[in-house]
């Protein structure tokens, strides 16, 4: 894998970034709320967010995760991050593995309905995953299975 510890990407304009987290095998997914008024309701949604201030990405994945799921990360802990374009403003998704005792410790905070693992092959097939993130998980996926 390879780390994007050693600097953090340039804070240039983006909306939000996004982590695919996996703890052992399993990747931590959310139930989003099931509201009209928000993007994919009652999908299986990542840990991630909008951007506040002037936050770089990985200052806004961390911060995100930390109010999402209670687990504080690391800069280090990132093993892979992208930016993708977009409509108005790119986004990020990065990807960490920590300890599998996290498991212990994910709770889900004040957005959403339920918390849980999935694993990454269920993700990918199921009706309710959002889909531009399934696609950006096939990409990690790939590209992590040539750095091993």
């Amino acid at each position: 894998m390879i780390s994007i510890s050693a600097h953090d990407p340039k804070p240039n304009a983006f909306s939000g970034a996004k982590l695919l987290l996996f703890v052992g095998p399993d990747l931590v997914v959310m139930l989003r709320d099931d509201r009209p008024d928000i993007p994919f309701p009652g999908c299986w949604d990542l840990p991630g967010g909008g951007r506040e201030g002037q936050e770089s990405p990985v200052a806004c994945v961390l911060r995100e995760t930390r109010e999402e799921v209670d687990l504080s990360l690391g800069a280090d802990d990132l093993v892979w991050g992208r930016e993708f374009a977009g409509t108005v403003d790119a986004t990020w998704m990065f990807a960490a593995h920590p300890p599998e005792t996290s498991a212990n410790i994910l709770t889900l905070g004040h957005e959403g309905q339920a918390l849980r693992l999935m694993a990454p092959s269920e993700y990918l097939t199921h009706p309710k995953h959002v889909p531009h993130f399934a696609a950006r998980l096939q990409l990690y996926l790939a590209e992590a299975e040539s750095f091993s």
